[in-house]
C-alpha cells in the first residue's frame, strides 16, 4: 500500500489516495477508461495514459484548461504550481488568470491529465509527448527547445564559445557551460542588460520570432546582426540553414508568458436583438405549425410509394429537387425535413424488390396524435439525432456525394452541439436572439481546436446549421428560445425579469460548459478565487476510502449537467407539449367556397375534413390560409375513391360557410354523369361502353394508336396496355373511364397507402463510449479498489518462493496451493491467490476458504464481496498475506 505521507511517485500511487468520489469523476468525465472495467488502480492509471484516451480527454478541455496544460508541457518536470501560474500570468501578473488557474488545475487534476502535489505538478507522459514543442509539431504557445535541448548535437567548443562570449566564464565541461547559459536567459536583470547591447537589427529579429515559430532561416554567411545573436546564444543552430530562438530567451522576451493571449474566462453570448417572450413564443409556435404540415405534406406526396432508393442508399438529386418543388422550399431545407421523419421513425424504405421510400406504420399513429406531442416527437428526434442533413450535396472520404436518407450522414458531435446551442441560448434572458458569432465563439472556447483555427470545422457548421434548424422547427422563434423550446432542455421556468428560475436543471448564465467551466464570467470571476485555507501537506490521506487531499485549496469544477434519461427527457417533451398546445390554432370544420371553383381554408382544418378535401381538391396555395382548386381531375379522383355526386354535394353543403357556387355544383354533376361510363377489366385489357359512338370516337382518334385498340363486340374494345395504362391513356385523351373488377363491378381506387413494414428509428452514433450512470460508476469504483487491494496487499513469503511483488501473480505446485488451502480453512485466514478464468483472463484475488472438496475450494471473495467457488486447477498459486494485513 501506498504511504500516505509520501508524494506520489506515478498516476496510479496519485490515483490510490483519492476518494471514492474523485474516481467517479474520473470516470464520467473519461468513460472510455471502464470499456471494459480495469482490474486495479495500475491498469486504471495505464489506460489513462495511452495515446487514443489522453488525445480524447485532451481534446474535451476548454481553452484555458488546454494553455494550462500547453503551459505545464513547456515547463520543468516536475513544475511548481508558482512556475505554472508565472508562465500563465507572465511577470506583470494576470488577476484573472490568477483566479482561475486554480479551476483549470482541478479539471486536469480530475482528468487524470496531471497529477503531484503543488509542488510537483506532472502532466501525464503521453499529454506532454502531444504537447511539447518540436519541429514537426509546433507548440501552440509558439516556444522552441531549451538551450539544453538545442544544443544537444554541438561541439563542446563551440558550446564555450558562446558562453565567453556571453560574458560568462569558460567552464570545465559542455553540461556545466549550457547550465551557466540557461542561468544567464532565466535571469531577467543579466538578460536585460545582454539585450541592451545589441543592435536594433537584432532585435527586430528577436521581435519577429518571439510569439512563434521560433524558427529561421540563415545563409552560411549570416550577416553582423544575427552573427551577434549566434554567437552569444541567442540565436541556436538545429540543422544546416536554420535556427532556433531558445525556449528562455523566449520567456524573457513575453516577459514569463507562455501565450501571447491567455482566456481564463469564456466570452459571454451576446444577444443581437430583443423582443417580447409572447412574440418569440407565438412565432415559435407558427413555425411549429409549419413543420406539421412539411411533415404532413411530404408524406403525404409519398402516400402511395415514395422516390426510389438509389442503389447505394439514399434519394437521388432529382427526386431531391422534385421534393423540394412540391414542398416550396429550398433543396437544403427539402434534405432537412425528410431527415427528420426519417429520424422520428416517420419515414424509412420499404424493402421491396423494387425498394421504395415511404411512411411507416408509425405515421399512422403519429397522425392520431395531438398537434403539439407530435411537435414534441419531431423536435425530441431532431435533439438527439446524429443524422445531419447539413452535410446532404458534400463529399465523403472517398469522394461521393452525400445524398439525402443515404449512408455517411452521421455526426457523432452534432446531439452534444446542440444541446450546448440551446443552452446558451437559455442561459440568456427570455426574448433574446444572440449573434451568431457569439455563439460561435463561446462553442470554439468551450472546445478549441487544436492546430491553425478553420472558419469550416466541424462543430461551428453544426452550430450554425443548429440555429436554422430550431428556428424551422419552431424550438426558437425570431432567433430566441422559446418557452417550449426550453421546457425540451429539461430547463427551469422563467423567474421575474427573464430570468431562469424555479426548477429544472439549471441552464442559466452559471451553467457550466463541457468541462466543467462555469459559463459565468462572473461567477468564474468570483468562484475561483484564491486560497481560503491553510493548504495541507502533500499527498496527506488517511486511506484510499479519505477524502483527497486539497491542493491550494483548488474548487473542485462542477461538472457539465447529466444529459436527461430517456424518462426525464419523455418528461421534458410532454412539458413542451403542454406549453405549445395553447399556442397552436384550433382545427376548422369549415371552408369558405367561392365562386372561381376555389375554397378557402381560413385555418388548419381537422384530419377528416383535410383528407376528404385533399382527394376533391387540389392544394393551389398554402400559408395563413389555404386555397384549394376544384378541377375535372380532382372531381374525378374523388369518384374514383367510391365517392357519389350525392356524397359530394352533401359533404360541400355540410362543410361550407358560403352556398355551394353553381358552377362547382355543375363540376361534379357533369364528371360524375360521365364517370363510369366506360369500363376497364383485365382481358390483356379491355374497354366496355354501352355507347357504340363513345367506342367509335376512342377508335378515332390517333391518341390511341400506342394502346392498340380492336372491338370484340360492339359494346367492347380489346387493348394490348395493361389495364392501368389503359386507364391513364383514356383519361389523358379526356374521357372518364372506370375500373371495373373480374366480376364486372366497378373497382374502387381509394387512395390506400403505402406503408413499409414496420421499422425503428434509426440509432444515433454515438460519440465515444456512452457517459455511464451513478449506478455503472459506483460498481466500476467497486470493483477497482477491490482489484487494486488484491494486487497490492503484502504477502508472506513462502518457502518453495520469494515474496511476490504486486504486479505478479502466485505460483506454487498443486499439491502446495491445495495443502495452504486446507490449512487456511482450518485457521480461518485470507489468501491471496492468482485466477485464470476460463476466457483465459488473469486476476489477482484475496480469499477467505470455507472448505476445499472436490477439486473446487469455496471461498469469500473480499475482491467480488461475495461468496464464490473456484477449481483448484484455475489457481495459479497461493500466498499469505502479511501479518499486519490479517
Amino acid at each position: 500500500m501506498s504511504d500516505p505521507a509520501t508524494p506520489p511517485r506515478s498516476l496510479a500511487e496519485d490515483l490510490r489516495v483519492r476518494d471514492d468520489a474523485s474516481l467517479t469523476v474520473l470516470l464520467r468525465s473519461r468513460p472510455d477508461l471502464i470499456t471494459p472495467v480495469p482490474t486495479d488502480l495500475t491498469q486504471l492509471a495505464t489506460r489513462a495514459g495511452t495515446r487514443a484516451s489522453v488525445v480524447r480527454a485532451l481534446e474535451r478541455l476548454d481553452r484555458f484548461a488546454l494553455q494550462t496544460a500547453e503551459a505545464l508541457a513547456v515547463a520543468a518536470d516536475p513544475a511548481t504550481y508558482d512556475e505554472l501560474l508565472a508562465l500563465m500570468a507572465g511577470d506583470e501578473g494576470d488577476p484573472a488568470v490568477t483566479g482561475a488557474l486554480p479551476h483549470a488545475l482541478g479539471t486536469l487534476r480530475e482528468q487524470a491529465l496531471v497529477w503531484g502535489a503543488d509542488d510537483r505538478l506532472r502532466l501525464v507522459r503521453t499529454a506532454r509527448e502531444l504537447l511539447t514543442p518540436s519541429p514537426q509539431h509546433p507548440s501552440p504557445t509558439g516556444l522552441g527547445p531549451t538551450v539544453q535541448e538545442a544544443t544537444a548535437g554541438m561541439s563542446p567548443g563551440r558550446i564555450q564559445e558562446i558562453v565567453t562570449t556571453a560574458g560568462l566564464p569558460s567552464t570545465h565541461d559542455a553540461v556545466s557551460a549550457v547550465s551557466a547559459l540557461t542561468a544567464l536567459f532565466t535571469d531577467r536583470t543579466r538578460m536585460t542588460a545582454l539585450l541592451a547591447d545589441a543592435p536594433e537589427e537584432s532585435r527586430e529579429v528577436l521581435a519577429r520570432l518571439v510569439w512563434g515559430p521560433p524558427y529561421g532561416q540563415v545563409t552560411a554567411d549570416p550577416a553582423a546582426h544575427l552573427r551577434w545573436l549566434l554567437d552569444r546564444g541567442l540565436l541556436l543552430p538545429t540543422a544546416p540553414g536554420t535556427v532556433v530562438l531558445p525556449r528562455e530567451v523566449a520567456l524573457h522576451l513575453r516577459s514569463g508568458r507562455a501565450h501571447r493571449a491567455t482566456e481564463p474566462l469564456p466570452p459571454p453570448v451576446e444577444p443581437a436583438s430583443t423582443h417580447r417572450p409572447q412574440v418569440v413564443d407565438t412565432t415559435a409556435a407558427g413555425q411549429a405549425y409549419t413543420a406539421l404540415a412539411t411533415v404532413e405534406e411530404l408524406l403525404k406526396d409519398w402516400h402511395e410509394g415514395g422516390p426510389a432508393v438509389l442503389r447505394a442508399g439514399g434519394l437521388s438529386v432529382r427526386d431531391l429537387k422534385r421534393t423540394a418543388v412540391a414542398l416550396d422550399v429550398p433543396e437544403p431545407v427539402a434534405a432537412f425535413w425528410t431527415e427528420l421523419a426519417y429520424a422520428a421513425g416517420l419515414l424509412a424504405s420499404d424493402g421491396e424488390a423494387d425498394e421504395r421510400f415511404a411512411a411507416t406504420p408509425a405515421y399512422d399513429e403519429w397522425l392520431e396524435q395531438p398537434a403539439a406531442e407530435r411537435w414534441a416527437r419531431l423536435a425530441e428526434s431532431w435533439l438527439a439525432a446524429t443524422r445531419t442533413a447539413g452535410v446532404v450535396g458534400g463529399r465523403d472520404a472517398k469522394d461521393r456525394t452525400l445524398s439525402a436518407l443515404g449512408p455517411g450522414l452521421d455526426r457523432s458531435a452534432a446531439p452534444e452541439v446542440r444541446h450546448r446551442v440551446l443552452t446558451l441560448l437559455a442561459g440568456l434572458p427570455q426574448g433574446a436572439s444572440p449573434s451568431p458569432e457569439s455563439v460561435l465563439a463561446r462553442l470554439r472556447w468551450e472546445r478549441p481546436l487544436r492546430g491553425p483555427q478553420r472558419d469550416d470545422d466541424l462543430r461551428a457548421r453544426l452550430a450554425r446549421w443548429t440555429l436554422n434548424e430550431a428556428e424551422l422547427l419552431g424550438v426558437t422563434g425570431r432567433g430566441a428560445l422559446s418557452a417550449q423550446g426550453r421546457a425540451l432542455l429539461g430547463a427551469p421556468e422563467a423567474g421575474p425579469g427573464g430570468k431562469p428560475g424555479g426548477r429544472g436543471r439549471s441552464t442559466g448564465p452559471s451553467a457550466t460548459g463541457p468541462t466543467g467551466a462555469t459559463t459565468d464570467p462572473t461567477a468564474a470571476t468570483t468562484h475561483d478565487t484564491t486560497p481560503t485555507g491553510p493548504t495541507p501537506p502533500a499527498g496527506t490521506s488517511t486511506g484510499p476510502g479519505d477524502k483527497l487531499p486539497v491542493h491550494h485549496e483548488h474548487p473542485r469544477p462542477a461538472g457539465p449537467p447529466e444529459p436527461l434519461s430517456p424518462v426525464e427527457q419523455a418528461v421534458a417533451s410532454a412539458a413542451a407539449a403542454r406549453l405549445l398546445a395553447p399556442l397552436l390554432p384550433e382545427p376548422l370544420d369549415h371552408v369558405l367556397l367561392q365562386a372561381d371553383l376555389t375554397a378557402v381554408a381560413p385555418g388548419p382544418l381537422r384530419r377528416p375534413l383535410a383528407d376528404t378535401l385533399g382527394v376533391l381538391a387540389d392544394v393551389e396555395s398554402k400559408g395563413g390560409a389555404t386555397v384549394y382548386r376544384f378541377t375535372p381531375g380532382s372531381v374525378r379522383r374523388a369518384l374514383d375513391a367510391g365517392r357519389s355526386a350525392s356524397d359530394l354535394h352533401a359533404f360541400l353543403t355540410e362543410h361550407s360557410r358560403t352556398p355551394v357556387p353553381q358552377p362547382l355544383a355543375y363540376l361534379i354533376d357533369d364528371v360524375a354523369r360521365r364517370h363510369g361510363h366506360l369500363r376497364v377489366g383485365a382481358a390483356s385489357a379491355y374497354v366496355r361502353c354501352d355507347d357504340n359512338a363513345v367506342l367509335n370516337e376512342i377508335l378515332a382518334d390517333k391518341r390511341a394508336a400506342g394502346l392498340r385498340l380492336r372491338r370484340l363486340a360492339p359494346t367492347v374494345l380489346a387493348a394490348q396496355a395493361d389495364p392501368a395504362g389503359l386507364l391513364e391513356g383514356l383519361r389523358a385523351m379526356g374521357f372518364a373511364p372506370a375500373a371495373e373488377s373480374a366480376e364486372g363491378d366497378v373497382l374502387i381506387t381509394r387512395a390506400d397507402a403505402h406503408r413499409t413494414p414496420p421499422r425503428s428509428a434509426p440509432e444515433p452514433v454515438p460519440d465515444g463510449p456512452p457517459t455511464p450512470d451513478a449506478t455503472l460508476l459506483a460498481a466500476a469504483v467497486r470493483a477497482i479498489r477491490a482489484g487494486d487491494l488484491a494486487s497490492t496487499t503484502p504477502r508472506k513469503p513462502s518457502g518453495a518462493a520469494p515474496a511476490t511483488t504486486g504486479g505478479e501473480l502466485p505460483r506454487t505446485t498443486p499439491a502446495e496451493t491445495l495443502a495452504t488451502m486446507q490449512a487456511a480453512v482450518l485457521t480461518g485466514e485470507s489468501l491471496w491467490i492468482g485466477y485464470v478464468n476460463a476466457e483465459g483472463s488473469a486476476s489477482q484475488r484475496v480469499i477467505a476458504p470455507v472448505r476445499v472438496e472436490g477439486g473446487f475450494v469455496t471461498a469469500y471473495d473480499h475482491t467480488a464481496d461475495e461468496v464464490r467457488t473456484y477449481p483448484l486447477h484455475r489457481i495459479t498459486g497461493v500466498a499469505e498475506l502479511a501479518d499486519d494485513q490479517i
